[in-house]
């Protein structure tokens, strides 16, 4: 599956385990599990070499990770369909009340119209199902230029945005002033 990050399409480095799915021989290589086989075979997944991922699904608060997250460096949020919001919350939980610094992805059933809004909810990469239309998924993360308000991301909104207009703006013509 088609992976987005930093806006652009990248080789997917960790390897997505089905609930049946045999761990891979090679300990080194990066594995991500739902999150009951995390509880289930916590100590074998810790032995590991490679780094490690939960996928949470949207009944899942990240609350049951927490104590984990420094173990982690993937979680994997599932939309079960585009219309359920609490994968939303979900990311936004992770990396502002849980200080959660490592990957959050989108997986599952959202749409291109909520990309923008996922990231500004801290997550920053995408699992895209639809190969079909790659460049409308590129494309949508750079519709939205300015922001209102303050998120988990790092961009400007924009009354911050005027305030730092105005300040060099003011800088300017007291150094005109002075000379």
């Amino acid at each position: 599956m088609p992976l987005i990050k930093n806006n652009r399409l990248v080789d997917d480095p960790w390897t997505v385990l089905d609930d049946g799915a045999a761990l891979p021989s090679d300990e080194k290589i990066d594995v991500a599990v739902r999150y009951d086989r995390w509880r289930e075979e916590y100590d074998v997944l810790l032995s590991r070499k490679g780094r490690l991922g939960v996928t949470l699904s949207s009944d899942q608060p990240p609350a049951l990770i927490e104590d984990d997250l420094e173990r982690l460096d993937l979680v994997v949020v599932d939309f079960p369909k585009f219309t359920d919001g609490r994968g939303f919350s979900t990311a936004r939980l992770l990396r502002e009340r849980y200080g959660f610094t490592g990957e959050i992805r989108a997986a599952g059933h959202w749409i291109r119209d909520q990309m923008v809004f996922l990231k500004r909810c801290g997550v920053d990469a995408f699992s895209v199902s639809d190969e079909q239309s790659l460049a409308g998924w590129l494309e949508a993360q750079r519709e939205i230029s300015v922001v209102y308000q303050p998120a988990a991301d790092d961009r400007s909104w924009v009354s911050r945005l005027r305030s730092d207009r105005a300040a060099r703006s003011a800088a300017v013509v007291q150094s005109a002033a002075a000379e």
